[in-house]
Parts: C-alpha cells; sequence; structure tokens
C-alpha cells in the first residue's frame, strides 16, 4: 500500500480505537488491504501524485456550518490560486459540493447545499454523534455534518475518484484547527460492512434506487445502527399509495442502474416491516434544473438532457421526473 493510502487507513483505524466503533477493527484493516491489492483504479495512483502535487496553504477561515467554504483568496498568491485550480480540474466530474477554497468555486453538478437545507431541520442534533454517510460521494454531506458537531464522519464509497476529491479538500482543512482528524472516508460498499450496531444516525442519500435488492440495502443500513439510532434516507419517489412502486424498463432519466421507486407509503411500509419506528415523511421536493445541471467542473449531460424537451414533468422514456423524498426513523 503507498504511504498516502496507508496514512489515510491508519489514522481511522486510530480514530476507532476506545470508541463504540472499535469492533470495526476485526474486519475492516483487512478489507482495506485487499482492496490496494486488488480493487484500485487504473488511474489512482496517478491522480495520487496529482494530490500530492497541491500545496500547502494558511487559510484565514473555515465554514463547515453554512457552506463548505476553506480560506480567502487573500490567502495565497495568484500563482498559487491557479495551482491549485489546475490540479483540482484534473480530477473532474465534480457531482456533489459546491466547495469554495481560497477564492476558486467548485461548481458542482448539483446543488448539495440545497439537499442538505432541506434535510437538516428534521433531524436529531448531530452533535458528538457517530455518523455514517452510506454513498458519500465527494464528501461534501460529511462536512456539513462535522460542521453540525459530529463526534465522527465516516463515509464510505466505493467510487475511487470520489476518495480522491474528498481528501484534496481534506488535505486544505487539515491545515486549519478543525477537527479534520474526526471525518473518514472509507472506499467499500455497505454490503461490505459488518454489522456493527453502533451508529448514532446513518445517512444513505440518492443511493436505494440504484439497489436490485431494497429490502436487503434497508436492512444493511439498520444493521448499522444502535438501537433507537436514526436513519435518513432520501431517495427516488412516485406519487401513489403503500401498493405502488415504479419498476422502470431498460432506463430511467438515461440511467441504466435504477431498480425500484416506491411512493413514500410504500416506502414506509418497507420500514416498519423492517423494524423501524417512528417513520416521518418530512420533505417531497422535485429536482429542478437550477439543482443538476452541467458546469465547468462536469461538462457531460446532466438532468435538462434527460427530460422531454417538451414536458419537463416527464423523463424522455416517459416516466415521472426525478421526484425526492426524505424520509426520517428510528431503529427499534
Amino acid at each position: 500500500m503507498s504511504k498516502l493510502e496507508q496514512t489515510w487507513f491508519n489514522d481511522c483505524y486510530k480514530s476507532l480505537i476506545d470508541s463504540p466503533l472499535s469492533h470495526w477493527l476485526q474486519t475492516l484493516p483487512a478489507q482495506m488491504n485487499d482492496w490496494q491489492r486488488n480493487a484500485k483504479h487504473g488511474e489512482f495512483d496517478k491522480w495520487c501524485r496529482l494530490l500530492n502535487k497541491l500545496p500547502s496553504t494558511s487559510p484565514s477561515f473555515v465554514d463547515l456550518s453554512s457552506s463548505v467554504s476553506v480560506g480567502t483568496e487573500n490567502d495565497v498568491d495568484k500563482y498559487t490560486q491557479k495551482q491549485i485550480e489546475g490540479l483540482l480540474k484534473q480530477f473532474m466530474p465534480w457531482r456533489k459540493g459546491p466547495f469554495h477554497l481560497h477564492g476558486i468555486h467548485i461548481d458542482t453538478e448539483w446543488r448539495s447545499d440545497w439537499k442538505w437545507e432541506r434535510v437538516a431541520p428534521h433531524i436529531a442534533s448531530l452533535k458528538d454523534r457517530n455518523v455514517l454517510d452510506v454513498g458519500c460521494g465527494s464528501g461534501y454531506h460529511m462536512w456539513r455534518m462535522l460542521g453540525e458537531g459530529a463526534s465522527k464522519v465516516i463515509g464510505i464509497d466505493p467510487t475511487q475518484l470520489f476518495l480522491i476529491q474528498f481528501h484534496a479538500i481534506k488535505q486544505f482543512i487539515s491545515e486549519t484547527d478543525v477537527a479534520a482528524d474526526n471525518i473518514h472516508f472509507l472506499p467499500m460498499g455497505i454490503e461490505d460492512m459488518q454489522p456493527l450496531k453502533a451508529f448514532d444516525t446513518v445517512f444513505s442519500m440518492g443511493v436505494l434506487y440504484h439497489r436490485k435488492d431494497p429490502m436487503a440495502f434497508l436492512k444493511q443500513l439498520k444493521d448499522q445502527l444502535r438501537k433507537g439510532g436514526e436513519l435518513i434516507l432520501e431517495t427516488l419517489v412516485v406519487d401513489g399509495d403503500e401498493n405502488t412502486v415504479l419498476m422502470a424498463g431498460e432506463r430511467y432519466a438515461q440511467m441504466r442502474n435504477v431498480w425500484f421507486l416506491p411512493s413514500t407509503a410504500a416506502l414506509s411500509v418497507w420500514l416498519g416491516r423492517l423494524g423501524f419506528e417512528n417513520i416521518r415523511v418530512v420533505d417531497i421536493n422535485h429536482t429542478t434544473l437550477d439543482e443538476q445541471r452541467s458546469t465547468s467542473w462536469m461538462e457531460s449531460q446532466s438532468l435538462k438532457d434527460f427530460l422531454n424537451p417538451e414536458d419537463i414533468t416527464r423523463t424522455i422514456e416517459g416516466y415521472p421526473a426525478p421526484q425526492r423524498a426524505v424520509i426520517v426513523a428510528n431503529k427499534k
């Protein structure tokens, strides 16, 4: 394992010692060693070399409570700012954000801050909680969780470019007094995790509809929570009653890997059957062309290309356009 990866994972292992998650050390180091030997992306070593070229800076401030912002343009000279921007562009596409680094606006495909603003008012305080973010992407929401006072935030996602993007941001935040040693990204899926039954809060945002077996996935989420712990589930839904579930054809909004889109009523039934209680739908929102779009940091097709140009309430396949719900529930 390279020195960089070894440092990332060792820092995570150290943070688990003497915590409610310490039993994860029974399996996690061996899994990460196996990942390094057998699963690394062909571009991964190149990305790590680029990460090492990012300059050290001395940010004058960090904001994780209302955004993910690090420093101002006045903290660095113009050459350093251009150097940082050029290196970060090597990690495109940037899908989840936005991030602000020394006057550089990483204008991501998704306005993930809008999603956070819809979710945050409805959840239990994250202060002093151990939090798991399943399918964390580049880690935008993880930083906002840390900004809410979580004692430990761990994100999992098998996409290795997201791991690199996370550490690009972390490199700048680590230069400050912010507790960046309390936040970690592991390149794995929840199906690879032992049932820890120890997290206070588990987030799953934008993952359920990608799973062929949604019941198995929801049970995996439950298996990571302590008794009474809170699940925050955000996913695509359709209108209907407790018997309504849409299974799309080969594609939904041009995505091949979309399986089940339940109604909120059906999803509530699923959660109840699996052992959740206090199930409540706290937000329903249609994704707009302002919330998901192409940018100079994500130049390929985006939402407007996946909707019927003559009727944006439908996808180009004729299904209802993306509608997302947030459901909060507790483990019995």
